[in-house]
């Protein structure tokens, strides 16, 4: 049993602060534990009256018989430590706070809080700033929500949490209109104690929860939500979520091009496809898709047969899946010869998709044949059927057409109501078969049905592997040498390459390489050196000193720092792409990117990342499915008869730089490879220039 168990099912409710109005927010808890037949104590705490709805009340927490098992308190901020503590010293195991005032409201609200969870001691708190929770399963309403007051809800298995009590109250209305049934649903707000993550493994034990939807504004301990979010994904219980905040206004880099690229947003998603979480697109998904996967099968393939009596509507449906990367290929021959079967004599075609059976699809045998025709035949691997104008007086004809066609449920049937509907969508719903407002809610519903029959990402441990040596000095931004030099330490190709002080010695360099040359300055504190002018190509032993003079000038001018030396390196041979590798730290772990490079990375933005969990390094699997994700991954392949390139050695250094990211840790704030030359097979990947900065932290 989940430790907050009790919490869903108390024996004992005490409610402080409780009203006699039960219009007003602190009276709503009583009036709907009463609504709703609560079988165990209510204790309401008021000491201005002695009777509240029938019960007695006491007049202050040590008046209580028994120590409650949950008390919500419904005082101001001010009076709600001093209830709290008290409630503590009583024995209470659990207290929701509905109160404002403290963690959100800046820098006293902080201190209020940490007063609070001081009082609170060994009691979990819920909130503050809360709505509450209410367990539908059980008839159990610990909230203060107006939603509540509809009375009777559809039991079913979405659980939710809310990081916001307004959503809660929306998200449960709109459940009840779509005829979507809830088992339990927690508004987490400030999450001074008891956070989302506590509640996702709550559900994950939970028998009468299969689906765990989630309205998320911040998660504040990362671990813990993976640890939890893996253990509902080993229960079979999909999670969607909705993370609110998708600008990435707020995404700086300090030094590398990296952060800025990959976006605190683009790391949600990251994060979320690790995790096999679900993420919703809009906050009708967060009520569509969890009726999808709650009733339905995973996909286990991208073609999908359209059924329908109208041929508009089928074509917005297939024009939805087209756009989400769906097929909607013809029926193979047998499966034609099968619709026929099922049709009265004489009519046409149906040899298309959509498969438009026009008001035939009115006659019950008719369309459970053709919806057992579609779901037996080979070439498909789900079904949508069209619900129109002719049909949405019963809705129940499609029910029973689908469980009579499809008794096993081995493929996804999800249905398109095409008027506006909404009863007769419901009880399709309730029926079973989730039935959707809008074309595009079909194309998500199946999305997530895909996403939720797909493997995990695969990391490796970086257990076993070789640690490499970084002296415990190189600490702050590094210049370019010694970034070089760190990324080489863990099995990175490097450029070669020569520091120098004056033209003469660049001159010598020069003459030691042979052919053309790159001078570029080194510097801790300029790191786009290309924006100040600090880098020149195609130099010789002639050109180069001269060359150097002039940067020298322009780089004091541009920056107002002179340069703390140069660098002489290698021309890197014609015929590679270039590629950005990078990484930085984020509130939610360590983010790689990898993209097409060079000065334009950040204009082109062709770019993939991935979230390494702590203490892993990519597979050479995942490397490769990161390559393959770019725009630009033809150029890699042998694009209209190039030369293939060494994606082989691509995938090395992607894994190789993943290492010295995963021994690293807090210590490597962000590092970056810019450009990776990939050169032609054979001939490896190379690092041409570097960023890397680090704290002065020791390892762990």
């Amino acid at each position: 049993m989940s430790a907050i168990e009790t919490l869903f099912r108390p024996r004992s409710v005490a409610v402080v602060g409780a009203s006699t109005d039960a219009t007003k927010t602190s009276g709503l808890p009583i009036r709907f534990l009463r609504q709703q037949a609560f079988g165990g104590e209510i204790y309401p705490v008021n000491p201005r009256v002695g009777e509240i709805d029938g019960l007695r009340c006491y007049g202050s927490v040590d008046a209580l018989p028994s120590e409650p098992d949950v008390a919500m308190v419904l005082l101001g901020a001010a009076r709600t430590v001093e209830a709290v503590r008290d409630l503590a010293a009583k024995g209470t195991r659990y207290a929701i706070v509905l109160a404002s005032g403290f963690g959100e409201s800046g820098a006293d609200g902080r201190s209020r809080q940490a007063e609070l969870l001081e009082a609170a001691g060994p009691m979990r708190i819920l909130g503050p700033n809360t709505i509450g929770l209410v367990n539908v399963s059980d008839g159990v309403p610990l909230s203060a929500s107006g939603a509540l007051a509809a009375g009777q809800f559809q039991k079913g298995p979405v659980g939710v949490v809310s990081q916001s009590g307004g959503i809660l109250g929306a998200l449960l209305s709109r459940a009840a209109a779509r005829g979507i049934g809830l088992s339990k649903l927690v508004a987490t707000s400030n999450e001074a104690d008891l956070e989302i993550a506590d509640f996702i493994d709550y559900l994950a034990d939970d028998a009468r929860t299969s689906v765990i939807a989630l309205y998320i504004e911040t998660i504040r301990n990362p671990e813990t939500f993976r640890r939890a979010a893996a253990k509902a994904r080993a229960a079979g219980k999909p999670i969607v979520a909705l993370k609110i905040g998708r600008s990435d206004a707020g995404a700086r880099a300090a030094a590398s091009h990296t952060g800025a690229m990959a976006g605190s947003d683009r790391t949600y998603d990251a994060f979320f496809r690790d995790l096999g979480v679900i993420r919703a697109q809009s906050f009708g998904d967060l009520v569509d898709v969890p009726a999808a996967l709650a009733t339905q099968p995973v996909l286990k393939g991208r073609r999908v047969a359209v059924l329908t009596s109208t041929g508009g509507a089928g074509t917005l449906v297939a024009d939805s899946l087209g756009l989400t990367g769906f097929d909607a290929p013809v029926p193979d021959e047998a499966t034609v010869a099968r619709l026929k079967q099922a049709m009265p004599e004489g009519h046409g075609a149906l040899d298309g998709n959509p498969v438009d059976i026009t008001l035939a699809g009115l006659q019950p045998d008719v369309l459970k044949g053709c919806i057992g025709a579609l779901l037996e035949s080979p070439s498909y691997d789900a079904l949508a059927v069209i619900v129109g104008s002719s049909s949405v007086a019963q809705p129940e004809l499609i029910g029973d057409a689908i469980r009579a066609a499809s008794p096993s449920g081995s493929k996804p049937v999800l249905a398109y109501v095409s008027p506006h509907a909404p009863e007769a969508a419901a009880r399709l719903t309730r029926q079973g078969v989730p039935a959707f407002n809008t074309p595009e809610a079909v194309a998500a519903a199946l999305s997530a049905l895909w996403a939720a029959g797909q493997p995990p990402a695969k990391a490796e441990a970086a257990t076993g592997r070789q640690v490499a040596e970084v002296p415990a000095d190189w600490r702050g931004s590094l210049d370019e040498k010694r970034a070089k030099e760190l990324f080489a330490r863990f099995g990175l190709r490097c450029v070669r390459e020569v520091e120098v002080s004056n033209a003469g010695e660049a001159s010598a360099a020069a003459r030691n390489f042979g052919g053309s040359v790159v001078l570029k300055i080194l510097s801790s504190t300029i790191t786009h050196k290309s924006d100040v002018g600090g880098v020149a190509v195609s130099l010789d032993a002639e050109t180069i000193g001269p060359r150097l003079e002039r940067m020298r000038q322009e780089v004091e001018r541009r920056a107002g720092v002179a340069p703390e030396g140069y660098i002489v390196q290698e021309m890197v041979p014609p015929g590679g792409l270039e590629l950005i590798l990078g990484c930085h730290r984020d509130a939610l772990g360590s983010v790689l990117l990898l993209g097409l490079g060079g000065v334009t990375a950040e204009l082109m933005k062709d770019t993939t990342i991935r979230l390494l969990a702590p203490g892993t390094v990519l597979s050479r699997e995942e490397a490769l499915a990161m390559a393959q994700e770019l725009k630009g991954w033809p150029l890699l392949d042998g694009y209209r008869g190039r030369p293939k390139l060494d994606v082989d050695a691509l995938v090395s250094a992607i894994v190789d730089f993943s290492a010295m990211v995963a021994q690293l840790g807090e210590r490597l704030s962000e590092a970056e490879i810019n450009p990776l030359f990939v050169l032609p097979q054979g001939s490896g990947a190379v690092a041409a220039d570097g960023v890397a900065v680090l704290s002065g932290r020791d390892f762990a």
